[in-house]
């Protein structure tokens, strides 16, 4: 007689492509299970938007697991103490899930879990379900093993799942039922397996085209990145259908009529680009999974004290309010505050300004972060933060000019006043720096610094020279130098055989 089986789901919500799901139920009866837990969601880094988009997942995956013949069971708790008290009613024999590259709560957890395991004579399986690589010996051939995982072929999704009977499943939580941060944002994505195919399929055959050429720029961004992540993150869609279904979409470009090939222009580099960052999802988290202390600790410990004991509230606030005197910073902090999302480079800029023009120590602007982004990922959230804040050793030093994106990603306005309506009076040439108008055309536009918009809250040449001045100071260090080289023996990409630049 088949043993009954437990399938845990956490970030890997869907039914397709699902490993432990179909492992699960082709060795016994299932009980599917999801825990809501307390320290996972009250913590710093979960707002009210991720539970909400949490809640569409689960709502639909309980739909998909109930077309099937199976169901999802909520429990609400410690996960360990949830699984004890599951086993003591309904005995199982193995739990299935896939293994999890999160925050510092979620590592404790699985570990914890493992052990109840072992001591109770459970097996637990854990299964990957991207390119990251637990247990990695070494960053040499990572890229070989990321292109292995994302050709193999997709799961489909059982075609039925044997339930056991008399099981109270539980019901749905609303986020009332907990300690959330509170979060403004309310036009968020819709969660779930359906609506993060429909995304995709949108982005690989109408939005993405120009996505090489448009992702930049906060005007173009919204409609021509592909706005895959929050998917990915809450694992409605795994990482290898993604890559797969992008290749695919390559491949029938390629079999295009070369005039047809003409009226598709951009597409072959836009999907390149797309499948290269989709790689890059996964190197990035790859460093967290390797070293989970990355959350809390600079990856290049020679920085410990650069900027930990100078932290200026006052700045912090109005960064986070969108109330900094520069309009490209407060355009996308308020464009994150009311939507979840921003672009890439536009996080890049926002990640420098707060560490080198307002010298901020990179923890507190990252929990605020996390926070507002939908897509709030960890392994990436914090690599990506410290290669902004100069604080790996092993990348470029960017310091973003907030006047010079304006210039070069939004000229006219288009995005910044969507956002700053105080600016919207303001002529093209006086966008990136408003309080450079006289006193005559801050009447005539209607814009009084000071009282309808803020004066910058630092001057942008003193706080970018005394940033380089700081930060290069620590690079050029031999101890610094020979960090570095520990740092990137670690966590370097060997795709371009890139080595620790110079200082």
């Amino acid at each position: 007689m088949n043993k009954l089986q437990l399938v845990w789901f956490k970030k890997d919500l869907r039914i397709n492509d699902h490993f432990p799901l179909i492992s699960a139920s082709k060795n016994g009866p299932c009980l599917c299970l999801y825990i809501y837990e307390d320290e996972l969601i009250n913590a710093d880094d979960f707002a009210n938007q991720h539970f909400q988009f949490l809640s569409q997942s689960l709502k639909e995956l309980r739909k998909g697991l109930n077309n099937i013949g199976g169901d999802l069971i909520f429990r609400r708790g410690n996960a360990v103490e949830v699984l004890a008290r599951l086993h003591n009613d309904h005995p199982f024999e193995t739990i299935w899930a896939h293994e999890e590259t999160g925050n510092l709560i979620s590592y404790k957890r699985d570990i914890e879990v493992r052990n109840w395991a072992i001591k109770n004579s459970i097996k637990f399986i854990e299964n990957p379900q991207n390119g990251v690589v637990r247990k990695l010996q070494s960053r040499d051939g990572w890229s070989k093993i990321w292109n292995h995982r994302m050709n193999e072929k997709l799961i489909p999704a059982p075609t039925s799942i044997q339930t056991p009977p008399n099981i109270n499943t539980g019901e749905l939580r609303s986020s009332k039922d907990f300690d959330l941060k509170h979060s403004k944002i309310n036009n968020i994505s819709d969660g779930g397996e359906q609506h993060a195919h429909e995304c995709l399929d949108s982005f690989l055959n109408s939005r993405g085209q120009h996505y090489q050429k448009e992702m930049s720029s906060p005007v173009t961004a919204f409609d021509s990145c592909s706005r895959i992540s929050p998917y990915l993150t809450f694992g409605n869609i795994s990482m290898k259908s993604a890559f797969q279904k992008s290749k695919e979409r390559a491949n029938q470009i390629k079999s295009l009529s070369n005039d047809e090939k003409i009226k598709n222009k951009g597409w072959l580099k836009s999907l390149s680009s797309f499948q290269s960052r989709l790689r890059w999802h996964c190197h990035f988290i790859q460093k967290l999974e390797d070293e989970p202390s990355i959350e809390n600790f600079n990856i290049n410990r020679s920085y410990d004290g650069l900027r930990e004991n100078s932290f200026n509230q006052n700045f912090f606030d109005a960064w986070s309010e969108g109330q900094t005197g520069y309009p490209m910073v407060d355009a996308c902090m308020r464009a994150l505050n009311q939507g979840g999302w921003i672009n890439f480079r536009m996080r890049a800029m926002l990640v420098s300004f707060t560490s080198y023009h307002l010298w901020l120590h990179w923890k507190k602007p990252a929990s605020e972060l996390a926070r507002l982004f939908l897509d709030y990922e960890p392994g990436i959230h914090y690599s990506q933060i410290q290669m902004q804040a100069g604080v790996t050793g092993i990348n470029t030093v960017r310091i973003y000019s907030p006047i010079k994106q304006v210039t070069d990603q939004d000229p006219e306005g288009i995005f910044i006043k969507s956002y700053v309506p105080e600016l919207n009076g303001l002529p093209d040439h006086h966008l990136a720096e408003p309080h450079k108008m006289t006193i005559l055309e801050q009447s005539m536009y209607g814009c009084k610094i000071g009282k309808n918009y803020p004066n910058p809250i630092v001057d942008h040449a003193e706080a970018y020279k005394s940033a380089r001045d700081k930060i290069h100071s620590i690079k050029k260090m031999p101890s610094t130098r020979q960090e570095s080289k520990k740092v990137f023996t670690k966590h370097g990409s060997r795709r371009t055989n890139r080595r620790p630049s110079k200082p």
